[in-house]
């Protein structure tokens, strides 16, 4: 990116019928412009800039005569999604947009150069000196599309989350009765809230073991977490601190979010052992919820619940949500890759439906 070129000084003279030594004339160059960033909702804005290599704001004019300025520069205001994290390569400084409509400064633009006017003075009363315009600030940036979330899916490997997001969310998340089925974080639209299935954690994550290190830092962005205990362990205890370490190693940050338990498998175990799980859940966190996914009435009173917690979260927040209409939809963003072909996957099913309609 590129920050606009001041305008160059202008050396100028008066010439004024009758005076014949009218003074110098030359006008003052305009600033170059300023890069910014704004932050936007709509994620398919990449696909702006998929053909664009080098992004610049306009020069400032040049002076003219007769003491006329140069127009400065047209600032350039590059639209991200929220989320998006920009890394200037020359400093290492970073940029986190995580409003909409927010704008963030990136680089200035150069300074304006001085007409020979300005130089006039008592003893130099036909200045000829002038200056250029400064270079614009120059940069390379890194964007880094992280998620913004409402709710993060976190827990062992086969703990239930893709399955769960499908139900809550009618996305389609690969399910499979091993390890690892995802390998990549599953979005679902659940009334208006964004909820995140993050590939399964296990012990020594934080440290970079497993697939759930390199997507820590999504659910670092969540406003709350949905923390899922299978029933399969014997110990939920020890398996529900195992993750909590691995969260508070990571991040203090992320420790310190609003958590919701939710022990999973409850098919699995008798109603008795049920009772005595659900209080040794309590034990650990106040807010604990029960669920089997092939129990439609516990999956209906989850969802229930679960609306209720967000929209608490929301009014807590102060966030304003736009409602949305139609369908929930799911889409699967792949962070290790640019985002070109996710973008135009959703921008390919976007087309797709207008078409049905028509």
């Amino acid at each position: 990116m590129k920050a606009g070129k001041g305008g160059d000084g202008y050396v100028g003279w008066r010439n004024e019928k009758g005076r014949e030594f009218g003074g110098p004339a030359g006008g003052n160059g305009g600033r170059g412009g300023d890069v910014y960033v704004r932050g936007v909702r709509d994620y398919t804005i990449l696909l702006k800039y998929r053909n664009i290599k080098d992004f610049a704001a306009k020069n400032g004019q040049n002076g003219m005569g007769g003491n006329v300025w140069g127009k400065n520069g047209q600032d350039l205001i590059l639209d991200v999604p929220i989320g998006s994290v920009l890394t200037n390569e020359t400093t290492g400084e970073k940029f986190e947009v995580l409003k909409e409509g927010e704008l963030i400064f990136l680089l200035k633009g150069g300074k304006a150069g001085l007409g020979n006017a300005e130089f006039k003075g008592p003893k130099n009363v036909a200045p000829e000196q002038f200056t250029l315009g400064n270079e614009g600030e120059r940069a390379d940036f890194f964007l880094e599309l992280q998620l913004v979330v409402d709710l993060g899916f976190v827990g062992f490997p086969n703990a239930g989350k893709s399955s769960l997001l499908n139900e809550l969310t009618r996305a389609h998340a690969k399910v499979a009765a091993y390890q690892f089925t995802t390998l990549e974080p599953n979005l679902g639209d659940l009334h208006g809230y964004i909820l995140a299935d993050i590939p399964g954690l296990i012990e020594g994550a934080s440290e970079g073991k497993g697939l759930g290190f390199k997507f820590l830092r999504h659910v670092n962005r969540t406003k709350a977490i949905l923390h899922l205990v299978s029933l399969e362990n014997e110990n939920i205890t020890e398996a529900y601190k195992t993750i909590r370490g691995e969260l508070a190693t990571y991040s203090k940050e992320l420790s310190e979010k609003k958590e919701i338990l939710l022990l999973t498998k409850t098919d699995l175990v008798t109603p008795a052992v049920l009772k005595k799980k659900i209080a040794e859940a309590k034990k650990l966190n106040k807010l604990v919820f029960t669920l089997s996914i092939i129990d439609d009435k516990s999956i209906k009173e989850f969802k229930d619940s679960l609306i209720k917690i967000l929209r608490e979260l929301e009014k807590e927040s102060g966030e304003k949500k736009k409602s949305k209409k139609g369908k929930d939809e799911a889409v699967v963003f792949k962070t290790d890759t640019a985002p070109t072909k996710f973008l135009e996957e959703r921008a390919e099913r976007a087309a797709k439906k207008i078409k049905s309609k028509k």
